[in-house]
């Protein structure tokens, strides 16, 4: 049995003071508010639920920094991301990864889903062990402290009507059989879940979408990030992409579509029942827009956010800018609750995972962010979603596990770590 006294921590009914906590065998055993810290562990500032990161491509940790000059698109940026992939095998993916892991470990991540079509070798040669590379990964956060969600992905056209490129020939398994067969065989275990994901519309014809929307877990597509993407449906299919998915039998509370940027009136009302994850910095580092946040949320979309290429890792950011978003695209304030920011914050539903809530039975999560930085000095306890950055997180636990403590890292210098993976490819 451990303790923990907070402060203030994020309950159920909103922020709560003085908040003692047990843990035992991993989950909460009593959340008590009012209480007094007796020989409890004291926890800084305000105390959340652990973040969930619910859209996460690892490798593209390596391309931060260096793709700004001469301007581009997401089109441009692309072949960058191709790069970096042509040179990454098992063991490079796992010394990248567990690098990326642990800095979300330090921006109070707890769970991450990784969008994985990193399956083979480069000219699309097989592994000995066909699943060598979601090894890497499940490895990977395994040593960095965090709960992964391999969103195991099918990708198997490079574009509509398109053949693969040579550096897609890595991401593909032929066919959606194939792609079955192969996830098959990855069984979950302790802090490892297996889901399913769609590449894109772009990247999965129609026929194919009900295999991958048929898997039992979380499956998850990215749709409609890019206005070419969306012509390119209505041309080939007389339907938008959300229109495709739902045709396919795809959408419903399992699946979670990533980006979900340019929509129409009536893809929104589809959407209704499923998730939407959205990437609010890729969003903008790619110049791919602003999504309709509110309009989703009003139709009873569960939001969730995730940090996709990590130009930044930084999940109270991710949850600001979802409110600017809002802000900048309707010129007021206000359009989502600190409430709701954190409810997007904590959304591990959209990962399968039964966490992001502090009140007994719950797996035992927590981020302790310090109230007295220069970030957040003055500011009050419920508004520090609005104020407070991963700079500000001091301690993570996950599933009773301190992983980060004083704001450092089990795994110790995490920028090292990164700085040697990166450096080798």
């Amino acid at each position: 049995m451990t303790a923990y006294w907070a402060p203030h921590a994020w309950l159920p009914d909103g922020i709560a003071d003085d908040v003692l906590v047990t843990v035992a065998d991993g989950v909460f055993a009593s959340v008590e508010a009012g209480a007094a810290p007796g020989t409890a562990t004291r926890l800084p500032g305000v105390v959340f639920p652990g973040f969930a990161n619910a859209h996460s491509h690892a490798f593209h940790r390596a391309l931060r920094g260096r793709t700004h000059d001469g301007g581009g698109t997401f089109w441009t940026w692309r072949e960058a991301m191709y790069a970096v992939a042509s040179r990454l095998d098992p063991d490079s993916y796992f010394h990248l990864a567990r690098a990326a892991y642990a800095e979300m470990a330090l921006a109070g991540v707890t769970s991450v889903g990784e969008f994985h079509y990193l399956h083979h070798a480069p000219g699309g040669v097989r592994y000995a062990d066909p699943n060598a590379m979601a090894s890497a990964l499940r490895e990977a956060a395994a040593e960095a402290g965090v709960r992964l969600t391999l969103l195991d992905t099918c990708y198997l056209r490079g574009g509509i009507g398109q053949d693969l490129s040579e550096p897609q020939l890595r991401f593909s398994d032929g066919t959606a059989d194939a792609w079955a067969e192969r996830v098959a065989a990855l069984r979950p275990g302790p802090g490892f879940l297996v889901g399913a994901a769609i590449h894109s519309v772009r990247a999965v014809e129609p026929a194919d979408l009900p295999v991958v929307g048929a898997f039992d877990g979380p499956v998850h597509a990215h749709v409609s990030e890019q206005p070419l993407e969306n012509s390119a449906c209505l041309a080939a299919y007389g339907r938008t992409p959300v229109e495709l998915l739902a045709d396919a039998g795809v959408l419903g509370p399992r699946f979670t579509a990533v980006h979900a940027t340019h929509l129409t009136g009536r893809d929104i009302g589809l959407l209704n029942g499923s998730g939407v994850c959205l990437c609010p910095t890729t969003e903008a580092d790619l110049a791919d827009g602003i999504g309709p946040a509110r309009a989703l949320a009003d139709a009873g979309v569960a939001l969730s956010l995730g940090s996709d290429q990590h130009a930044v890792v930084d999940p109270l950011l991710e949850a600001r800018a979802l409110e600017h978003g809002e802000r900048l695209s309707t010129g007021e304030r206000g359009r989502f609750s600190p409430s709701e920011l954190v409810s997007a914050l904590t959304n591990h539903a959209a990962l399968g995972w039964d966490s992001g809530r502090i009140e007994p039975g719950a797996p035992a999560d927590l981020v302790a962010v310090r109230m007295d930085t220069v970030r957040t000095a003055g500011c009050l306890p419920a508004q520090a979603v609005l104020a407070a950055s991963a700079s500000d997180v001091d301690t993570v636990v996950r599933d009773g596990r301190e992983v980060v403590r004083a704001g450092r890292h089990v795994l110790g210098d995490v920028a090292a770590l990164l700085t040697t993976a990166i450096g080798a490819l």
